[in-house]
């Protein structure tokens, strides 16, 4: 049976590719962007199979109308992507108030209202599948981008308990998290704060030479992750486990050689 997806953030990167595999293999996307004009070239191509809508995920009430919508339009919605988001670069100390909330608001927020707009429809329907976009950075944290991980380590949390929560009616949740991309992370949608000077020694070793995954090979992946009958909890796409399992390993190495002082303070 065709899968109905919907998908936010599909003007550019990993949302684009995604509506495109799962249109070209058939399948119907509600596609969601700030500005629907970028998404005509899916409607040109494909027609009623995609159903653009305007949409920025910081406003609630314009969600929960949108997932309405696309619900009503389609008849069922079978996987959901919270794929909108960008990053922000900056030293904890160096972030304004200001920059903090319209990260939370976007990365965090966005996703909460999205999560909570398609729940009804899913619980209704008996089964559904949500996609909660993360990041390796929502499992690990650099310096220099601390406002990102805040948003990404938030949805990790989040979406952990609402898998115990909602797998009870149908609804799998599976935190999916890409490494280092070719996409517009680190291009026209990075957002960065003043710089402080005492930083400066800080931020000139922050310059890794990141080994970049090509987004299209992503497009396989994520039709699988839609398919299987088997879904991870979580799952990298990229080439993360390796750096990520080795921090987690230190950090349990940390905690037995503290679980003395951990117990004694239990009492």
């Amino acid at each position: 049976m065709t899968t109905t997806w919907f998908i936010t953030g599909t003007s550019k990167g990993f949302g684009r590719e995604w509506a495109e595999a799962a249109l070209e293999r058939g399948d119907r996307v509600a596609a969601t962007a700030r500005d629907t004009g970028q998404l005509q070239p899916l409607v040109a191509r494909h027609g009623d199979a995609v159903l653009p809508l305007c949409l920025d995920v910081t406003d609630r009430t314009a969600v929960l109308a949108a997932v309405r919508q696309a619900a009503e339009h389609f008849g069922r919605l079978d996987v959901v992507v919270n794929n909108a988001g960008y990053g922000h670069f900056g030293m904890v100390e160096e972030l304004t108030e200001a920059e903090v909330r319209a990260e939370l608001e976007t990365n965090f927020f966005g996703t909460l209202w999205v999560t909570q707009a398609a729940l009804p429809v899913l619980r209704a329907q008996g089964h559904g599948r949500l996609i909660q976009v993360t990041s390796e950075g929502g499992v690990r944290a650099f310096p220099g981008i601390g406002a990102y991980h805040a948003s990404k380590w938030a949805v990790e949390g989040l979406s952990e308990s609402l898998r115990q929560e909602v797998a009870g009616f149908g609804i799998d949740v599976v935190c999916l998290e890409p490494g280092p991309y070719s996409t517009d992370f680190g291009g026209g949608s990075i957002r960065t704060s003043a710089e402080h000077p005492d930083y400066a020694g800080v931020r000139a070793e922050l310059s890794p030479t990141w080994d970049l995954g090509d987004p299209k090979a992503t497009r396989a992946a994520i039709l699988t992750l839609a398919d299987t009958d088997d879904p991870p909890a979580h799952v990298f796409f990229g080439k993360s486990y390796e750096p990520v399992a080795a921090e987690y390993e230190q950090r349990l190495a940390t905690w037995r050689k503290w679980q003395p002082l951990a117990l004694a303070a239990f009492g």
